[in-house]
């Protein structure tokens, strides 16, 4: 095992620990990795820089753009609300709708951003419905990953696989080459969280009442040090 080696596989150590501490930010450990391996010498300085012209690294910022464009414009909120007038309190029709939507959005946009958009809204829903959250919560999940399967531009990771495919003298992939793959396991996901959802936890909420699971009710003594205080007090 050469010192260079070594180094790599402790600044890889490094990060990941930092990664699940999430201290520092993502970003800032992604910048001491590139600036730590030419301090010791593993590469040169241009070779630390090269990756910043990669067009790759443009078009996943460029993603980020239009993600946040989606929001700002009320365009990713307008959608949450067509959901929700759309399914109205049927649970079937709003597994549908959500998961195609949600899959929709991630196949042009980061699969973070697409979560970060929905999560308020699939609150929203679940409250004005009254459908645990937790089962709404399971198709968002899924559905964000199965968007990474719909596009070129979906994840990161068709991005990084493509460039070195060309870089390799290989054809690359097209934007939609991997939709027909994707399509499929879409249609496949939504059916499957149709026929799971009885064993998910929750449920509707019988008349329309929250539930109260792990609600006590306590009783204090005559002779209680709380007798007689407030709730705050107490």
């Amino acid at each position: 095992m050469t010192v260079d080696l070594v180094i790599v596989l402790a600044l890889l150590v490094a990060a990941i620990a930092m990664f699940v501490l999430d201290r520092p930010r993502m970003d800032a450990v992604g910048l001491i990795v590139i600036v730590a391996l030419p301090l010791f010498g593993v590469i040169t300085v241009p070779e630390a820089l090269a990756g910043f012209s990669d067009p790759n690294i443009v078009l996943i910022a460029a993603l980020f753009v239009i993600g946040e464009g989606l929001v700002r414009t009320g365009v990713a909120r307008g959608v949450g609300d067509w959901l929700h007038r759309a399914a109205g309190s049927d649970e079937t029709r709003l597994l549908v709708l959500l998961m195609g939507s949600v899959a929709l959005l991630g196949a042009v946009m980061s699969s973070t951003a697409v979560v970060a958009i929905f999560i308020p809204v699939v609150l929203r829903i679940a409250q004005n419905t009254r459908i645990s959250p937790s089962r709404l919560m399971m198709r968002l999940s899924f559905a964000t990953l199965i968007s990474g399967m719909l596009t070129l531009v979906a994840t990161t990771p068709n991005l990084v696989i493509s460039s070195e495919l060309v870089r390799q003298s290989h054809a690359g992939f097209g934007f939609f080459s991997i939709t027909p793959i994707g399509l499929p396991v879409l249609v496949l996901g939504v059916g499957y969280m149709l026929f799971a959802r009885r064993w998910l936890p929750g449920g509707t909420e019988a008349g329309g009442a929250r539930s109260r699971g792990r609600a006590h009710r306590v009783e204090v003594g005559r002779h209680s040090p709380l007798a007689g205080l407030r709730l705050d007090e107490a």
